[in-house]
């Protein structure tokens, strides 16, 4: 694994012309709520599926330490051939806020956040995420994934020639002990599961460190830049990927 880029959060606001916005949304939704009217999923109870503590992701608990992980504070991730690590940074108070892992022409985010004790946040937040999608006259369908109940979605911008495009997204949420890890695949991964597998795997594989200290729920868990002991391979040679970038699209013929 290469970390190869620290972007800053200004970098992601794209507006129409990137997949910036997806990512953006759902930072919104976690801290407001808003208006559940236009949501597309469907109103029947949707049977959650539990975590899986011996397959993961992980909590601190459930492992004997970081085991060759990269150190990024709240989450410990691993690596395989060819995968890349770029962190986003808030321009502002120049801390981390997200981590991206690039593999091929995909990409996966990952963002912790505190949960309540009691009870998961995942299907709240599908629902907000949906709303927010469909209010852009987008589409976000709940389907049974490998990670349990997740979102696709198609995230509606205008093309170079004035014609409507989407840009498919998966939206995947986990709910652990006292927290929640929230990840966006784009790029290939968001259309082909071959592509998404290597993805997922790595993403089995990370460990959340929720901390002990009192946190609201949604708040997010800090994130820190790897420790100097941590090992970094070279960067590739080749150009990599922006996944905030264009990736495939479905043009609206009307």
């Amino acid at each position: 694994m290469s970390i190869f880029s620290r972007r800053r959060k200004a970098a992601r606001e794209q507006g129409p012309e990137g997949d910036a916005t997806v990512a953006d949304d759902l930072d919104a939704d976690l801290d407001d709520p808003g208006d559940e009217s236009d949501v597309t999923v469907d109103d029947e109870p949707v049977e959650e599926a539990e975590r899986d503590p011996l397959t993961g992701p992980f909590d601190i608990t459930e492992v004997d330490g970081p085991e060759g992980r990269i150190d990024l504070g709240s989450l410990w991730l691993t690596g395989v051939e060819g995968l890349e690590l770029r962190l986003e940074m808030d321009q502002a108070t120049s801390s981390v806020i997200a981590a991206t892992l690039v593999l091929g022409e995909s990409a996966a985010q990952l963002q912790a956040f505190a949960a309540p004790r009691s009870s998961g946040i995942w299907r709240e937040i599908r629902r907000e995420i949906a709303a927010s999608i469909s209010g852009q006259g987008g589409t976000a369908d709940e389907v049974d994934g490998p990670l349990g109940t997740e979102l696709r979605v198609r995230m509606p911008s205008a093309g170079p020639d004035g014609r409507t495009v989407f840009a498919p997204a998966r939206f995947l949420g986990v709910d652990g002990p006292r927290w929640f890890l929230r990840v966006v695949l784009s790029g290939r991964a968001a259309i082909d599961e071959g592509e998404a597998a290597t993805l997922l795997d790595v993403v089995k594989q990370t460990v959340v460190v929720r901390g002990q200290e009192p946190m609201a729920p949604r708040e997010m868990l800090p994130l820190g830049l790897p420790s100097d002991e941590t090992p970094v391979l070279p960067e590739p040679e080749s150009p990599s990927l922006n996944p905030f970038e264009r990736g495939p699209e479905i043009t609206e013929v009307r």
